[in-house]
């Protein structure tokens, strides 16, 4: 019989409300494999010791009869840069190695209100900075499909706990990639919401257009189920997106519709891409043909946005770091880089960077004249050596920078647009494969509709974990 912790989290939400199953027994099925499967992982840093007493609690509004929520008694891990109150949120910087915060980031209200159970916090590269996840606090995670691989980053600890079994949503943020990096590396799906749609509190930076909150799940129906529970506009942030009307489980559920059409592009980066990434994801880009979708390949360049990123990147550093520039010498060398970097940038850089995000916007406008989506592979790259900060090399080129290798995220990230990433196959030394959809603006239901049905069409599977 499927264990609990492997089962969907509509699925567990479901028999939740019903009464089929305790709260108590689901946190107590992940909570056992965290102890099987966290040492040779490293997924989930800092436990909540409440969990079960969190459960039990839902466990006797249930037997009130009170309604619990969504999220009915689900255990999800947060990431450790998102502050939850009481509970050890270190930054994944050893300045922050014992900081515990007084509130609930709005999030984590949100999950709460709507019946989860805060598990624990996830693992994160310091700041949040690089798509590999390792710190000088907890150390590395590692890929459960190959424990010799990473598990990208920087949401990299969610994406881990989700294949393990560990949590049944996990809770990210995406700057350059961090919610997709992590998603196409270990084979779950990762959503990059519309700006604003999940509003950000606190935050060092409130008007950051760059930087977004989101989901992680092992399905695309789990992912609209959390998105349903944590989106909408708050009091709290300046940036928001209207949600009223709008049903993201309802939309996955009805499916895509039978006149849709799509682009498909194999490098928007133009960084080159490993052949047997490529071969995966037109093949899944096939199957969607052969399912009746109008399917289109085009050549799009977006290789100009890799300098533009970089740049308000710069800026993002410098912004949201800007209490702690005294501390510059004692980060690491990923967030101390980018922070000198941005210190570096001039106003002529950020003008040219602008220009390019206006241009890349009218793109896309113009794209989804023809298009409802945009198609392409999430990673140019397989999951490299866990030890390796980043690949040097994708297809045989040298990358110029320790972030150029995520180029076909981070030049998303520039349209504001949703983005998810989704499992589409496994090649050939058996490892994910993710396909980034692109939707319209405020398009997350179509996106996640789509996303189901990549997923029904090219199951996955799920890795023989080691303990």
């Amino acid at each position: 019989m499927e264990e609990l912790a492997d089962r969907s989290a509509s699925e567990l939400a479901r028999l939740v409300r019903s009464r089929e199953i305790s709260p108590v027994e689901v946190v107590e099925d992940c909570l056992a494999r965290v102890e099987r499967y966290n040492p040779a992982v490293n997924a989930l840093v800092t436990l909540n010791p409440r969990a079960l007493d969190e459960a039990d609690e839902l466990e006797r509004r249930l037997v009130r009869g009170e309604e619990i929520g969504l999220l009915a008694g689900l255990p999800v891990g947060i990431k450790d840069v998102t502050p939850v109150a009481g509970l050890r949120t270190t930054y994944g910087s050893t300045l922050y190695r014992d900081h515990v915060p007084t509130e609930d980031a709005l999030v984590v209200q949100r999950l709460r209100a709507a019946g989860a159970v805060i598990l624990g916090k996830t693992n994160c590269p310091e700041f949040a900075a690089g798509g590999a996840t390792f710190n000088d606090v907890f150390g590395r995670t590692r890929n459960p499909w190959d424990p010799t691989r990473t598990a990208g980053g920087s949401t990299g600890g969610g994406a881990a706990g989700l294949v393990t079994g560990m949590i049944a949503l996990a809770e990210g943020t995406d700057l350059g990639g961090s919610l997709r990096i992590p998603a196409s590396f270990c084979g779950v799906v990762g959503l990059r919401p519309s700006v604003g749609l999940v509003p950000t509190y606190p935050a060092d930076w409130l008007w950051d257009t760059l930087q977004v909150e989101g989901p992680v799940a092992r399905t695309a129906e789990d992912i609209a189920l959390m998105l349903q529970a944590v989106s909408g506009p708050s009091p709290m942030s300046p940036l928001a997106q209207p949600r009223d009307g709008r049903n993201f489980v309802a939309a996955v559920a009805r499916g895509v519709s039978t006149d849709l059409r799509v682009a498909y592009c194999r490098d928007v980066a133009r960084i080159g891409i490993d052949p047997e990434i490529e071969k995966v994801c037109g093949s899944a880009v096939r199957g969607l043909r052969d399912a009746g979708v109008n399917v289109e390949e085009i050549d799009l360049d977006l290789s100009f946005a890799r300098p533009a990123f970089l740049s308000l990147r710069g800026l993002w550093f410098v912004a949201q770091m800007f209490p702690r520039l005294d501390k510059v010498d004692q980060f690491g060398p990923n967030v101390a880089g980018n922070i000198r970097s941005g210190l570096g940038t001039t106003t002529h850089d950020l003008g040219a960077a602008e220009a390019a995000r206006t241009r890349i916007w009218h793109l896309f406008r113009d794209l989804f004249r023809t298009f409802d989506h945009l198609l392409t592979p999430c990673m140019a790259v397989p999951p490299f050596p866990v030890e390796q900060n980043y690949p040097e090399t994708v297809a045989g080129k040298k990358m110029e920078t320790y972030v150029d290798w995520i180029a076909p995220t981070l030049v998303l990230s520039l349209t504001g647009l949703p983005v998810a990433s989704v499992p589409c196959g496994l090649d050939f030394d058996g490892l994910p494969v993710g396909l980034q959809i692109v939707g319209k603006p405020q398009g997350e239901e179509a996106v996640l509709a789509l996303a189901s049905q990549v997923q029904r069409r090219h199951p996955i599977g799920r890795p023989t974990l080691r303990a």
